[in-house]
Order: structure tokens, then sequence, then C-alpha cells
């Protein structure tokens, strides 16, 4: 084996994305879109999200391709997100908006119809509810 194949045999090739990962079992790409845009089509138009939609820059084009490349990420899609943007830091890139708790119960219960209106696998939509809803607290950052 000459030195080039022995390096090649050696080298650590990035391991593709495991079909196991909640971003698979909730259908991939075309769900995970499907999710964040649901998300953000309930925060728009249900009237108890009012002042949640009224902190999210406009248009919301951009947001929703960001957020969609973030549940990518989170849900163990595609790196992408990280990619372009770095480190999620969600807790710092957060801190220029007053999140209150009652915030992040409107982005909860917009996270919590889109995920029901979208993910099929109603124990895994709990799960990933449970963890979301972690998450959205860890996010408060004002009374």
């Amino acid at each position: 084996m000459g030195m080039s194949n022995f390096f090649k045999s050696i080298r650590k090739e990035k391991p593709a994305v495991s079909e196991t990962t909640p971003y698979y079992r909730i259908g991939g790409e075309d769900k995970v879109r499907l999710l964040a845009n649901r998300f953000y089509d309930i925060m728009r138009d249900d009237p108890i999200a009012k002042e949640l939609y009224a902190i999210h820059p406009q248009p919301t084009d951009r947001i929703r391709e960001v957020f969609f490349l973030y549940l990518s990420l989170w849900l163990g899609g595609p790196d992408t997100y990280q990619q372009q943007y770095g480190h999620p830091r969600l807790r710092s890139r957060h801190l220029s908006f007053s999140v209150t708790p009652e915030l992040k119960d409107q982005w909860m219960y917009c996270m919590r119809k889109a995920m029901h209106e979208t993910v099929d696998d109603l124990p895994l939509a709990q799960q990933l509810l449970n963890a979301l809803d972690q998450l959205a607290t860890h996010m408060i950052n004002t009374k």
C-alpha cells in the first residue's frame, strides 16, 4: 500500500446524518420546512401570538429560512445552519429581545400547534415539544 493510499484509508470521513434522528423520523427536509413555515403561519394568523409576531422582523422570509436551518440542525439533520451562522448560541442571539414568560408561552403555543399539524409520530412530537419547552424556558430573560 502506497503512502497516499494509507492516509486515505485512515482519514476519517464525515459521518452521514443518521436516519434514526428526529429529522428523518419526522420526514426529512420537506417536513421540517413545513413545520418551520407552519409555525410562522400560526404566529402570524393566531391572535394569541400577536405580541410574539410583532417582535419578529418583517417580512419573515429570511427568519423563516434561518429557523428552518436551525430546526434541521437541532433535529439531527444537515448542519447548514452552523456552516452559515456558526454555533447557534441561542440565548445570546435572543438577548436583544425582552423574552418574557408570556412570550415563551406564545412561542410554545405556536410550536405545539405546528408540531401536531405536521408530525405524524405523536410520541416523537411530544418528546420534541418537551425538549423545546426546556429550550424556550432558557430563552426567558425578562420577568
